[in-house]
This record gives C-alpha cells, structure tokens and sequence, in this order.
C-alpha cells in the first residue's frame, strides 16, 4: 500500500528539490526516496515507471511552472511590454530555478503530457505575436527568435558567461529593444 501523504506530485516535489540543491544530475531514486522517507522499491507505487518516468513527470513540471510563470507575466500586456514582460519572467525563472531549468527539454519528445506543456508554452509566446499580426507560418518563425533570444540569455545568464563588468541590465534592456523593433518590422508573410 502506498505511504499516505506520499502521491505521484509529492514524490516529483521530493525530485525537484534535490535538483534545486544539487543539479539534475543528482537525481536517483535513492536519493528521492532518502528525501521522502521511504525504501526505494517504494517509490514504484507512486512512479511506476521508475527514473525514466520520475524524470519525465520532472519535465512535464518544469514545462508547466515556466509556462505559468510567463503567462501571467504577460497577462494584460501587449506587443513591445509583453515581450519585455516575457523576457523578463524567462530569464527570472532560470536565475532562481538554474538546476531545474537545465532539465527543461528543448527538443519535442514523444510523450503527450509533455507536448501538451510545451505546446502551453509556445502558445503564451503565440499570443504575444499576435500583437504584432503575425499568425502561422510567421508566427512560428518569430516564435523560435523570441525562444532563442529567451534560451539563449537565460542559460548565457546562469551559465555565468556574462564575466565583462558591463551591467547585465543594460544588455537585456538592448537586446528586448533589438527584439521588439525587429517584431515590429516582421516581415508580412
């Protein structure tokens, strides 16, 4: 019988926590089941699929809490403060989550919970550039620049790329101006 209190939610908290204090490469069973307090063959009745599952559901989680994270950010906003706002609410979500964000998937994988996050939050992205007119195909191209200016900054950001004595502000703040005004000359499709 499984351990009360213990659920599938918990024993990913349990997961994410260790990644938070020790990267995601920290992440085992046995250490999970050390945080939940339980025997290891117990995490089974919870992550039925063992570690490949536990970091499946640490993905899918992760996926979610970013997508939330920038769609509220975004919430109310339109075009160039969106986008600053979208920015923003990336970046901070990588510098307080540098462990977690490192487990965030870039590429599809085949796994239906896991596209529907990610296809959450591509869309909180969509509904940005649908401020600027743009839909479909240039939607989607635009959507991979404003991903590769986010991911880009962000892991530059935590991987501590940025050493010159430059205030990293100043940088952001020309880079989401960079981004908007070329958002606004998007070429019509």
């Amino acid at each position: 019988m499984p351990r009360v209190g213990l659920t599938p939610a918990a024993v990913v908290g349990h997961a994410l926590t260790l990644i938070d204090e020790q990267g995601p490469e920290a992440l085992t069973l046995a250490a999970v089941a050390a945080r939940a307090g339980v025997a290891t063959p117990s995490l089974y009745k919870h992550v039925s699929g063992g570690l490949t599952e536990l970091r499946r559901l640490v993905a899918v989680r992760v996926t979610e809490d970013l997508a939330e994270q920038l769609a509220t950010a975004v919430l109310g906003r339109s075009r160039d403060e969106a986008v600053e706002a979208l920015l923003a609410a990336y970046l901070d979500y990588a510098v307080r989550h540098p462990h977690r964000y490192a487990a965030l998937p870039q590429a599809p994988q085949d796994d239906e919970e896991l596209q529907y996050a990610a296809a959450r939050l591509v869309g909180v992205i969509l509904a940005v550039l649908r401020g600027y007119g743009l839909e479909g195909s240039e939607a989607i191209h635009a959507a991979r620049a404003v991903r590769s200016v986010a991911h880009g900054f962000a892991s530059l950001s935590t991987g501590g790329a940025f050493q010159l004595t430059e205030d990293l502000t100043v940088t952001r703040e020309r880079l989401v101006r960079v981004l908007t005004e070329g958002l606004r000359a998007w070429p019509a499709a």
